[in-house]
Formats: C-alpha cells, sequence, structure tokens
C-alpha cells in the first residue's frame, strides 16, 4: 500500500520539470475519446466486411463448374452463353478472352493475364483497411488502458487518500481503464477473421479465374493447328 501512495505521490502534476507537467496534465485528461474511437471503427469494420461480403456474392460466376466443363469439350458458343453478363473477375476473364480468341492463343492468354490484373484491385477493396484494424485497435485500446491508469494514480496523488480509500481509488479507476483494452480486442478479433475470410475468398475466385483462363487457352492452342 505505501508503494502505491508514493506511485501516486511521484504523479502528482505540481511535481517534475515543465515537459512532465504539460505532459502529465494532457495524459490525465479524460480518455472516453478513446472508446468512443473504437466504437466508431467498429462500425466502420462492420460495414466494411458487409460492403465485401456483398460484393463477392455479387461478383461471381455461380455455374463456374458447368462453364470449366463446357470449355473442356470446346463449346465455346455456349460458354458465352452462359457467362452473359455476369459480373466478377471469372465472367470478365471468359468475356475477354473469348473476344479475343480469332487473334490467338498467346493473345488471349496476355489478355487474361491483364483482366486479371485490373479485377483483382476491385476485390482487394478496404481490405488492408481491415487488416489494419485487426493488427492496431488492440493497441489503441491498450492506449486507452495506459491513460486510465495514469488518471487512476494521478487522482490518487492529488486527493490524498489514505488506508482502504487509496486500494477502493486505485482499483476502481484500473478497473474502468481495462475497459479500453477489452473493447480494442473486440474490435479486432471480428476484423481479422473477415479479413481472412475475404482473403481465402479472394484466393479461391482468383483460382477458378485462373482455372477458367487456362482451361479456355488450352482448348485453342489444341485446335490452332487444325
Amino acid at each position: 500500500m505505501t508503494s502505491l501512495l508514493i506511485v501516486g505521490q511521484m504523479l502528482s502534476p505540481e511535481q517534475g520539470g515543465w515537459l512532465t507537467r504539460k505532459l502529465l496534465a494532457t495524459l490525465t485528461s479524460d480518455a472516453e475519446w478513446v472508446l468512443w474511437l473504437l466504437a466508431a471503427l467498429s462500425v466502420l469494420s462492420i460495414a466494411v466486411m458487409l460492403e465485401r461480403a456483398i460484393y463477392f456474392a455479387t461478383h461471381r460466376l455461380a455455374n463456374s463448374d458447368d462453364v470449366l466443363l463446357k470449355l473442356a469439350k470446346g463449346e465455346l458458343d455456349a460458354v458465352k452463353t452462359a457467362v452473359g453478363q455476369q459480373k466478377g473477375m471469372e465472367a470478365s476473364v471468359l468475356r475477354e478472352g473469348l473476344e479475343w480468341q480469332g487473334k490467338g492463343a498467346d493473345s488471349v492468354a496476355e489478355v487474361i493475364n491483364a483482366t486479371l490484373a485490373r479485377e483483382r484491385p476491385r476485390y482487394e477493396r478496404f481490405l488492408s483497411f481491415l487488416g489494419t484494424l485487426g493488427a492496431n485497435t488492440p493497441f489503441i485500446g491498450l492506449f486507452g488502458t495506459v491513460l486510465g491508469i495514469i488518471k487512476a494514480f494521478a487522482d490518487l496523488g492529488a486527493s490524498g487518500a489514505k488506508g482502504a480509500e487509496v486500494q477502493s481509488t486505485v482499483m476502481a479507476g484500473i478497473s474502468e481503464a481495462l475497459v479500453a483494452t477489452a473493447v480494442g480486442l473486440a474490435v479486432a478479433i471480428p476484423a481479422v477473421i473477415g479479413y481472412n475470410v475475404l482473403q481465402r475468398s479472394l484466393k479461391n475466385t482468383v483460382s477458378r479465374s485462373n482455372a477458367l483462363g487456362h482451361a479456355l487457352v488450352g482448348h485453342l492452342r489444341s485446335t490452332a493447328g487444325k
């Protein structure tokens, strides 16, 4: 208990140099803004995950397995009909590849690579935000906890509490401060999960697009000499 009193006295704003007093005056202000910041980041995180989930669901080739089978059989007209005006990387790869089929397999392969390079950033939009959020919100919460602990000891030093009052004052301040860490983790965990799920979905989309593109190029090359 004596050590707590000493720490509280050390954090008293009347002691220390000019810079220490200025920093202490800043850091002992109300840290509730950290919780509001975390709440805002949580709303943004949920909004991004929902937006990306809708985008991924509406920009995929629903019948990709059937289309791949048609490509293997060389039914290019049926493939063109199946793709139609569907959105997404897979549909764009096939649509643009089929438009260039008369220029040879090598040209089609280059067009497919260009289409993949163009479409991928559209799927990756906002994913870096989720990754950054998941990695850094625990530190924001920890920062709020540190501010709360500093404020608790500063209040202890200023109040001159003794005996049981010291324990109740410090414990109450620390328990409130730890809320920021808990909130930071609560924001980070869903963001990390969402980021990993979306990255996995993107990887699958790219794999399916590559498979469709290779199937188209393979068919064109097999029929080039005929």
